[in-house]
């Protein structure tokens, strides 16, 4: 289940605000769908978004024609949200309301994204849980994108403090059963007009 203290300040996040109005919104998350086109996701492998949501990710995996989609989020405002604007595509997609660092995963999955979740995660235990929770759930061979605040990206986000990383400290964090494939940084213009410096790792779970 998730936590009281984290469901509360995100399902407050989502009720006061439109998705266009949170920082990390994106219309076309397109370095998140590059990659995952580069590690061969899109159609049939299991994929899921952890974090995701509000995020427009699932739209655009639905019309990439991919066909098992996981969208996890603490929230269940931001959930209701997404399935409101999916419509009669929402059946298409398996929803999870859950704190990640709480969660046991029910089965494995092919590939693993989170674009600004991991960051959140302060506390070392939720960063083991995390850790974990991703070893469970990702199938050897597996791939994991995982997007947070670059080095030199903000320290707060949405009220809260953040932890910063590059590809390598990443890494470090996730330990020796994943390998770095890829990395790339984005600088995301929110819709309030200010510049974000994201970092995104690609992984490969061996």
């Amino acid at each position: 289940m998730p936590s009281p203290d984290s469901r509360a300040h995100w399902q407050n996040v989502y009720t006061t605000r439109r998705e266009t109005e949170v920082s990390w919104f994106q219309a076309t998350p397109s370095v998140s769908l590059d990659l995952i086109r580069s590690v061969g996701a899109l159609g049939r492998a299991a994929i899921i978004d952890i974090g995701g949501g509000a995020s427009r990710l699932v739209d655009a995996l639905l019309d990439h024609g991919c066909q098992d989609v996981t969208v996890l989020d603490v929230s269940e405002a931001a959930l209701s949200a997404t399935r409101a604007r999916l419509a009669d595509r929402t059946a298409a997609v398996q929803w999870i309301a859950a704190d990640v660092t709480r969660w046991d995963p029910p089965r494995q999955y092919d590939l693993w994204h989170d674009r600004a979740a991991f960051h959140f995660l302060t506390d070392a235990n939720d960063r083991t849980a995390y850790v974990e929770g991703l070893g469970r759930a990702l199938r050897s061979g597996g791939h994991a994108i995982i997007a947070t605040f670059a080095a030199d990206g903000p320290e707060r986000c949405s009220g809260l403090p953040v932890v910063r990383y590059d590809a390598a400290m990443l890494g470090a964090t996730l330990g020796n059963r994943f390998t770095l494939m890829e990395s790339r940084r984005e600088d995301h213009l929110t819709p309030m007009g200010t510049t974000q410096r994201f970092q995104y790792s690609v992984f490969r779970r061996s």
